[in-house]
């Protein structure tokens, strides 16, 4: 690790870096996403507003339907990752023109105080490492009366996957997601209006797919562990025996995500 590089923006660099590089295969492996990103976009208020924000835009999955919903608005769409910004304008182009993309922190939006009045953001913010400054961000740039809806994930996300691997080694191989309390304690500064919670459960035909597919979304990215890859057939054949345990009576291999979905206003 480069000690003149700061840990905090070494690691976004490498989500950053994984995203961009698995933006082309994404939306093959994004069933969790696409579900999640539509049940967020059905909460949204159809109400008229100047300007929206799309926050973690990703390849652009929601752009369509949040500009069906506000025709008249302007529509920011902003990433961490250059690599997906570059695909949903590059696959997007005959609609370009009808929606800003914006390659930023979103702990440090380069956008003006009081100048969004909704702001969206699906599967994104978990990949934040100070919630307290994104929710303060977020708060800066809504206008009196202006609106935060987020869906991200809990701290039950892919526990088949963590205690897998508590059997292999000692090395963190998923990420810690924060629990309820600890996400609404950081957004004080906002009025939460609703919050709800769901298992959703995915499943595979074996371990190897489930590998590949989180892998293939670049969300193998883990805090605290070299992005060097998993490493050695023998931890993945003691990995593959202790997955085992989790195998469904169909014969899938399942992974669950606990997701929560939350809506702020700022008063």
């Amino acid at each position: 690790m480069n000690a003149l590089v700061p840990y905090d923006q070494l690691f976004k660099q490498q989500i950053a870096n994984s995203f961009s590089r698995s933006a082309a295969t994404y939306n093959q492996v994004a069933e969790l996403q696409r579900r999640v990103a539509n049940q967020l976009l059905s909460r949204l208020p159809q109400q008229k507003v100047n300007d929206v924000l799309d926050l973690g835009t990703g390849t652009g999955f929601a752009l369509p339907r949040l500009r069906q919903y506000y025709p008249d608005a302007r529509l920011l769409g902003l990433d961490l990752a250059e690599g997906m910004l570059n695909y949903t304008a590059s696959h997007k182009a005959n609609t370009a023109s009808d929606f800003h993309l914006i390659c930023a922190d979103a702990e440090y939006l380069p956008l003006a105080d009081q100048s969004i009045d909704l702001i969206y953001s699906s599967l994104s913010v978990q990949w934040c490492r100070d919630y307290s400054r994104l929710f303060d961000e977020c708060y800066r740039v809504l206008k009196p009366g202006g609106q935060l809806h987020i869906a991200t994930l809990g701290p039950k996300s892919l526990w088949q996957l963590r205690e897998a691997w508590q059997q292999v080694d000692n090395d963190p191989h998923v990420n810690a997601f924060l629990p309820l309390d600890r996400v609404i304690d950081s957004s004080q500064l906002l009025q939460l209006t609703s919050t709800q919670v769901e298992l959703i459960e995915l499943s595979y035909p074996d371990l190897t797919s489930l590998l590949k597919a989180l892998k293939t979304l670049g969300a193998s990215v883990v805090e605290g562990r070299p992005a060097s890859g998993l490493g050695g057939r023998e931890r993945l054949r003691l990995l593959n025996q202790a997955y085992q345990t989790f195998r469904r009576p169909d014969g899938l291999m399942p992974l669950t995500y606990e997701v929560y979905f939350f809506s702020w206003t700022k008063t």
